[in-house]
């Protein structure tokens, strides 16, 4: 897991114990059984939890009876499992929403599923482009997907065209301007963009807030980024960033998933060469990145560790 703050399951232990399982956390792991089938239940979500909505919507979809989750998730994502589901035989409704009613079924059955596309390596190879001034299209995506960060991008200056599977960004060579910014669940700003938005205002015109409300931890790259010249000053869950007219390569290090994709996209705008340490973190959501960003012209290359 990625350390970028607390990410308690107890939500979906919670749940699954009022759907009749048998949940105990013994010497730090977590032994769950059930004796029979789960039980539907009416369950309440503390807070907005995308994996928990998650869990639960699929343990509903064979417990008996009816299963109702409140303050659910409304990713995309869930929207996505939710389709594949019902594609699969289960009885869901009001996916999307806050509310989600399951109607258990006895069994599901295999089908043909395309899983929807990864909005947030899309937004990165976007970031990517509109901090060095480039252009890219990307392919096989969704803008509906994207909208927040795409309006975050238009305000940096970038010419945006959508066609109904490719984006497509043009900063016709200019530096980005500063953006301000704050995260939230889905559709808000997506906390998972905040770290690439980072690295593009720290190469900014003019000075960008950038306020996490999801994570309380996930300001760790910022630390790498003053290293190799930024100028960010942290205020509890804000950092406001001045933009600097360059950055300059040093050795910096992934600390989770989205930071050092943000020190990457810093590595491509900075004089010299950065060498990033720990990238197991990057592979975990990135594919071949460095061949897709080489393809674009970027000087990247994977060192064996």
């Amino acid at each position: 897991a990625c350390p970028i703050g607390s990410r308690p399951v107890n939500l979906h232990i919670h749940g699954l114990q009022l759907m009749g399982a048998d949940v105990r956390v013994e010497n730090g792991y977590i032994k769950a059984k059930s004796n029979g089938r789960l039980k539907g239940a009416h369950i309440f979500l503390d807070t907005v939890t995308v994996t928990g909505t998650e869990n639960l919507m699929m343990a509903a979809t064979l417990a008996e009876g009816k299963t109702v989750l409140e303050n659910a998730a409304r990713e995309p994502e869930v929207v996505d499992l939710a389709e594949c589901l019902i594609a699969m035989g289960a009885d869901i409704r009001g996916y999307g929403t806050a509310t989600i009613e399951i109607h258990g079924v006895e069994r599901l059955h295999g089908c043909h599923y395309d899983v929807l596309p990864d909005r947030v390596e899309t937004g990165t190879y976007l970031v990517a482009a509109a901090a060095t001034g480039g252009r890219v299209k990307l392919k096989d995506t969704r803008e509906d997907l994207l909208e927040a960060v795409l309006l975050k991008l238009e305000e940096a200056g970038a010419h945006i065209e959508c066609g109904k599977d490719y984006i497509a960004l043009d900063m016709k060579g200019n530096r980005p301007k500063a953006v301000s910014l704050r995260t939230a669940p889905y559709p808000a700003f997506p906390t998972d963009m905040q770290a690439q938005f980072a690295a593009m205002n720290a190469v900014a015109e003019g000075t960008g807030t950038i306020v996490e409300t999801v994570f309380e931890n996930r300001f760790m790259h910022l630390q790498e980024l003053i290293r190799m010249g930024a100028d960010i000053a942290l205020e509890g869950n804000a950092a406001i960033i001045k933009g600097v007219d360059h950055l300059t390569g040093a050795p910096v290090m992934a600390t989770d998933l989205r930071a050092s994709a943000s020190l990457v996209i810093a590595g491509l705008v900075a004089e010299g060469d950065t060498i990033v340490d720990r990238i197991y973190h990057i592979d975990r959501g990135y594919e071949c990145i460095e061949e897709k960003l080489q393809l674009l012209g970027a000087s990247i290359r994977r060192l064996p560790a």
